[in-house]
């Protein structure tokens, strides 16, 4: 085998990108399924070819050195053209393309993933694929460096000139508050004497709905701030507090679905898009082709069983 030491190889900037990315050679060999030694042979063998130190390993998170954020903006120029390559080669037929990377939503983890991944199976019957599901704006940091293919994710607002956009599902925000705790009393005078349980504002919906509560000029007062939907129910169940979440964010947290009442927001109403998103044109039709094929599972694995726990919702959850 050719020695490669002294060599700047394509691997091997992937390799330096994502540990980039994730400040860690752990993490990043669990992104690229490596071992965490050939990462870090990968990462010396680079440094040594362009004779330059790039990564400080020795810093807990790992830093770049100077040298290493100037070769970052070079290593991402390198790995786009990279992909747009393969996509050029692969041409239409993309049952050739060797490795998918799909980001999720974690939302959609439970239900709509797996059996979306067994229909993208059948059609990519080549291809090895790599599932990430996490927070949306994770998701969209990983698009943009190229370490995902196509995202599902709540939008974020204005979209980038790179993006293509394919909207899924638009749903409303709900107050989850103790179990008949929403009938004593007026809801907005219930809400305001009720402590609230915020959902994380280092989320994208911690962030949408803390934007909201402004607009409106609420100050609501918190004293937990959480980001597991597990974890705001059953403190809601337990008569902890209320909280603001989605339809999904309540069927998800199963166990406590019915300890607590859910009810329409009593002030002005606010509503989250999820969206399938992917490299304008990289991938041909086939985001759109993805797109359709939710749309029918978000109907039956989301919407349906909201609107039988949740019939007042009506078309305020949908499938767009």
């Amino acid at each position: 085998m050719a020695d490669t030491s002294g060599r700047v190889t394509l691997w091997g900037i992937e390799v330096f990108a994502a540990t980039a990315e994730e400040l860690s050679i752990s993490a990043a060999a669990r992104r690229l399924d490596a071992s965490a030694s050939a990462v870090s042979q990968q990462l010396s063998n680079l440094e040594t070819a362009l004779g330059a130190v790039l990564m400080d390993r020795s810093a807990r998170p790992i830093a770049l050195t100077p040298a290493g954020e100037l070769f970052r903006r070079r290593a991402q120029v390198i790995l786009n053209e990279a992909a747009e390559a393969r996509a050029e080669l692969a041409g239409r037929d993309l049952s050739r393309l060797m490795r998918f990377n799909l980001g999720m939503i974690e939302d959609f983890d439970a239900d709509v993933t797996p059996r979306l991944l067994s229909q993208m199976g059948d059609r990519l019957s080549s291809s090895r694929f790599l599932l990430e599901t996490g927070a949306s704006h994770r998701l969209y940091d990983l698009l943009e460096h190229r370490a995902l293919d196509m995202i599902v994710a709540a939008e974020a607002g204005a979209t980038a000139a790179w993006m293509e956009v394919h909207p899924l599902l638009e749903e409303p925000f709900v107050a989850a508050v103790p179990k008949g705790l929403s009938v004593a009393c007026d809801p907005m005078d219930l809400l305001s004497k009720t402590p609230l349980i915020r959902y994380t504002t280092r989320h994208l919906m911690g962030r949408q709905i803390d934007e909201h509560l402004a607009a409106e000029g609420l100050r609501l007062e918190y004293r937990f701030e959480l980001d597991s939907y597990h974890s705001i129910m059953a403190m809601v169940a337990g008569g902890a507090g209320w909280s603001i979440l989605t339809p999904l964010g309540v069927m998800r947290a199963g166990r406590f679905r019915d300890a607590v009442d859910v009810i329409e927001l009593p002030f002005a109403p606010i509503s989250r898009r999820i969206s399938l998103i992917a490299r304008q044109d990289a991938l041909f039709e086939m985001p759109a082709e993805i797109a359709e094929r939710l749309r029918p599972l978000l109907e039956e694995l989301i919407v349906v069983p909201c609107r039988e726990r949740m019939p007042w919702l009506g078309d305020s959850l949908r499938v767009l």
